[in-house]
């Protein structure tokens, strides 16, 4: 099995992508004023009702979960996971001077930024890592339980996006329940118990 885990700088390589793929689709998912589930789309409710930076909100409302991390996942997987956390801080903070996004279609938000971010998660995932928040609940019961780590993320994500009813219209509202399933189903295809042995 030894033969098989990954490097160090393999490691590196899939923070910076998977952190790069999630604050692009999170770009994109602002851009169309949806938001989607999970930590990242409390940030985005909060970054809406407050105008404070996704960024800056994503980090601190992480900062609960890596005593979670810590006790269920042990303290690589946490340090990659904070790792994982700045990196998404400092990329959000620069996405408005890097990528601006003038006019986005809604739709192609909701899904092309759902799968987006959940490739960003799946990289992160198959390199011991995590966005923090419930990926790490759900990391650890399809590591421990056999449970499929999509279908937790799907209902976490489900719920965190009806809590935004009544910050962003109804067909937003449709739309980004739309980009949360849309995320949740590449973990579900793509991480399964048994199926990868790179770590």
């Amino acid at each position: 099995m030894n033969q098989h885990r990954h490097t160090a700088l393999e490691d590196v390589h899939a923070l910076l992508i998977g952190s790069s793929f999630i604050a692009v689709g999170l770009t994109l998912l602002k851009a169309a004023g949806l938001v989607t589930g999970g930590v990242a789309g409390v940030a985005l409710i909060v970054s809406y009702l407050g105008g404070w930076p996704v960024g800056t909100v994503f980090f601190l409302l992480n900062l609960p979960f890596y005593v979670l991390a810590q006790r269920t996942m042990g303290w690589s997987f946490t340090f990659k996971t904070l790792v994982t956390n700045l990196l998404l801080a400092g990329l959000a903070f620069g996405m408005p001077y890097w990528l601006k996004v003038e006019r986005v279609d809604p739709i192609f938000s909701a899904v092309f930024g759902g799968t987006i971010i959940g490739m960003g998660i799946l990289a992160l995932a198959r390199h011991r890592s995590s966005v923090g928040g419930v990926g790490v609940l759900a990391l650890y019961l399809h590591e421990r339980r056999g449970v499929s780590a999509g279908k937790v993320q799907m209902a976490a994500d489900c719920l965190v996006v009806l809590a935004a009813f009544f910050t962003i219209p109804f067909d937003k509202l449709l739309l980004s329940i739309a980009s949360a399933v849309a995320l949740s189903a590449v973990i579900i295809a793509n991480h399964k118990p048994g199926r990868y042995a790179g770590y």
